[in-house]
C-alpha cells in the first residue's frame, strides 16, 4: 500500500498532470486584463485633461496619457474590471504559498520572495516607472529632454512606482504570512482548514470570503477620501483596500493549503460544474456599484454613510461574485496547456512588469491619429501585448532575469 501523498506532492502531481492548468491559463488572462485596464485608460470617456506634470492632484498617475478620441465603453469596462482583477491577483499569488513554505522552509521561502519580488520591485521603480510616465511628461508639455523630466520627476511629492506597487504589497504580505507561521508553524493548516470542503460547498468559502473582505474594507472605506492611495517614497497601495487585499491573499494560502488543483480548485469540484449559476452573483452587485457610482456624482448625493455602506457592500459582493465566475470558468473549459498558452503563462510575470512602458508610448504615437477611441484601444493593447511578450521572452534569455522572470 501507498502512503498518502502530502499536499506539496499533490500539488507537483496535479501540474505534471495538468490539474493546474486552468490556474496558470487564468493567471496569464488576468495579465492581459491588466494590459487592457491601462490600455483603456488613455480613451476612458472622463479620462481627466491633460495639465501641468507637477500639478495638484497629480492625475497622471492613473492616466498617463489622454487621448482626446474617447470610448464609452471602457468607462464601464475599467469600472467593472476594478471591481475584482487586481483582488483576484492577490489571491492566485497566495495559491501557492503553502507549497512554498513546505517545500523551502521560511528562510528559503522569504528569499525567494525577494529575489523574485524585490529585485523587480526595484527595477520597476527605478527605470519601468519613469520610462512609463515619460509620455505624460511630454502631454504636460515638459520638455523633450531627460534632464528636464529627472529634475521634475524628483521634485514630485511621491515616486510614482506604476504597476510595480503590487509587487512590494504582495512582498510585504509574504514576510507577514512567513512571521506567523515561524512564531505559530500551524497557521497553514489552520488556514486550510476554512478551505475544506470548498470543493463540495464553494458557497460556504464565499460568504465567508464576503464576509471577511466587508468587514476589513468598510472601516477604512468610510474614514479615507474615496479612491485614496497612501504614498511613502515608491510605496503605493489604495487604502481602502489594503485590507481586502490581504483576506484574499489569506484566502488563497487557504485554498492552495489542500495542494492546487484540489478543494476549491478541482476541475471536477462544484464550482467548476456550476460555472454558469456563478456568473449570476456579480449581476446584481455591479449594478449596485455602479448605481453608487452615480450617486456619488450626482448634483445632490446621499449622505456619504449610506455611499460608502452601499458601495463597500456591492463591492466586496462584486468582487467575490467575478472572482468566482472567473475561477469557475477557467476550471471547467482549460483542461490543458497548448504550445501558445505555455509561452502566455511562461511570460506572464515578466509582461506584467513592462507592459506599462509599451501602454502609455503607444498611446502617444498614436495621438496624431483620427481612429477613434475603440480603434486606437484595440490597436494599442495589441501592440502593448505583442511587445511585452516579447520583450519578457528576450529578457528571460539573461541567466539572472530568466531565474527571476
Amino acid at each position: 500500500m501507498h502512503a498518502p501523498l502530502s499536499a506539496t506532492d499533490r500539488s507537483t502531481a496535479a501540474q505534471i498532470g495538468g490539474r493546474n492548468a486552468p490556474i496558470g491559463a487564468l493567471r496569464a488572462f488576468i495579465t492581459l486584463l491588466v494590459i487592457a485596464h491601462h490600455t483603456a485608460l488613455s480613451y476612458h470617456p472622463y479620462a481627466p485633461p491633460p495639465k501641468a506634470f507637477d500639478a495638484q492632484p497629480i492625475l497622471w498617475t492613473a492616466f498617463p496619457m489622454v487621448d482626446p478620441q474617447k470610448f464609452g465603453g471602457f468607462g464601464l469596462f475599467t469600472l467593472v474590471n476594478d471591481m475584482f482583477f487586481m483582488s483576484l491577483m492577490f489571491f492566485i499569488s497566495g495559491l501557492f504559498v503553502a507549497d512554498g513554505l513546505r517545500a523551502k522552509g521560511d528562510g528559503g521561502f522569504l528569499r525567494g520572495r525577494v529575489l523574485r519580488l524585490g529585485a523587480p520591485f526595484i527595477l520597476g521603480v527605478g527605470l519601468l516607472a519613469p520610462l512609463g510616465y515619460y509620455p505624460a511628461w511630454l502631454q504636460a508639455g515638459g520638455a523633450n529632454s531627460l534632464p528636464a523630466f529627472a529634475d521634475a520627476w524628483t521634485h514630485l511629492p511621491f515616486w510614482p512606482s506604476g504597476p510595480a506597487w503590487f509587487l512590494w504589497v504582495l512582498l510585504a504580505f509574504g514576510a507577514i504570512v512567513t512571521a506567523l507561521h515561524i512564531m505559530a508553524p500551524g497557521v497553514i493548516d489552520a488556514l486550510g482548514g476554512l478551505a475544506k470542503g470548498a470543493e463540495r460547498k464553494p458557497a460556504r468559502f464565499f460568504w465567508g470570503l464576503v464576509a471577511l473582505s466587508v468587514l476589513f474594507y468598510l472601516p477604512l472605506a468610510m474614514t479615507t477620501p474615496f479612491g485614496h492611495w497612501s504614498m511613502v517614497g515608491p510605496f503605493l497601495v489604495q487604502t481602502a483596500r489594503i485590507g481586502h487585499y490581504f483576506v484574499y491573499f489569506l484566502a488563497g494560502i487557504a485554498v492552495g493549503a489542500a495542494g492546487v488543483g484540489y478543494g476549491l480548485t478541482d476541475p471536477d469540484g462544484k464550482l467548476a460544474k456550476r460555472w454558469w449559476l456563478w456568473w449570476a452573483a456579480p449581476v446584481l452587485p455591479i449594478v449596485g456599484g455602479i448605481a453608487a457610482m452615480i450617486m456619488a456624482f450626482s448634483p445632490n448625493p446621499p449622505p456619504r454613510a449610506f455611499l460608502d455602506v452601499f458601495g463597500g457592500v456591492s463591492f466586496c459582493l462584486a468582487c467575490a461574485g467575478l472572482s468566482f465566475a472567473t475561477l469557475a470558468t477557467f476550471l471547467r473549459f482549460v483542461r490543458k496547456t497548448g504550445p501558445l498558452g505555455a509561452s502566455l503563462q511562461a511570460n506572464a510575470y515578466g509582461m506584467y512588469l513592462v507592459h506599462y512602458v509599451f501602454t502609455s508610448w503607444l498611446a502617444w504615437m498614436l495621438l496624431p491619429q483620427s481612429w477613434g477611441g475603440l480603434a486606437k484601444g484595440c490597436a494599442v493593447f495589441v501592440g502593448a501585448v505583442a511587445l511585452s511578450w516579447l520583450t519578457t521572452m528576450l529578457l528571460r534569455r539573461m541567466p539572472l532575469l530568466g531565474r527571476i522572470l
